[in-house]
């Protein structure tokens, strides 16, 4: 079951490339603690770690938008908007009912496709745009 990075998921900033490839090592660890039934325990841990990562990774790269005046940085935030309040809704409906295995479930579906349909074809479309040194 597992996810690891491949070279494919390079947008060619490797400030951005880096912190990809550790959020993905947090992802795969909640999938190994789920294959060996731990996934609860590591839900908990992986929303501490998004808790501030995330932020932190998506300003560095609306940072780095802006200062080439990417055209398209506003839907790229907007994309990054909707994660954060799908981690939200998350987090609070686990405030309210505490950790399930629904959550974990939800988690690896919505949050994981959304992460790696979003390196895989948004991040790349900003490291085409960087790369090709247009302003």
């Amino acid at each position: 079951m597992g996810i690891q990075w491949r070279d494919s998921l390079a947008i060619g900033v490797d400030a951005i490339d880096n912190q990809h490839k550790e959020l993905l090592i947090h992802f795969d660890r909640l999938l190994e603690a789920c294959q060996a039934g731990h996934g609860v325990e590591e839900l908990k841990k992986l929303l501490t770690f998004l808790d501030e990562y995330v932020h932190t990774h998506f300003n560095d790269e609306e940072a780095i938008q802006r200062l080439n005046r990417y055209p398209g940085y506003e839907t790229h935030r907007l994309e990054h908007k909707y994660f954060i309040e799908q981690l939200n809704k998350l987090k609070f409906e686990i405030q309210q009912e505490g950790v399930a295995t629904h959550h974990v479930v939800e988690t690896n579906n919505m949050l994981l496709k959304w992460l790696l349909n979003h390196i895989s074809k948004v991040d790349m479309e900003l490291g085409v745009f960087l790369k090709s040194g247009t302003p």
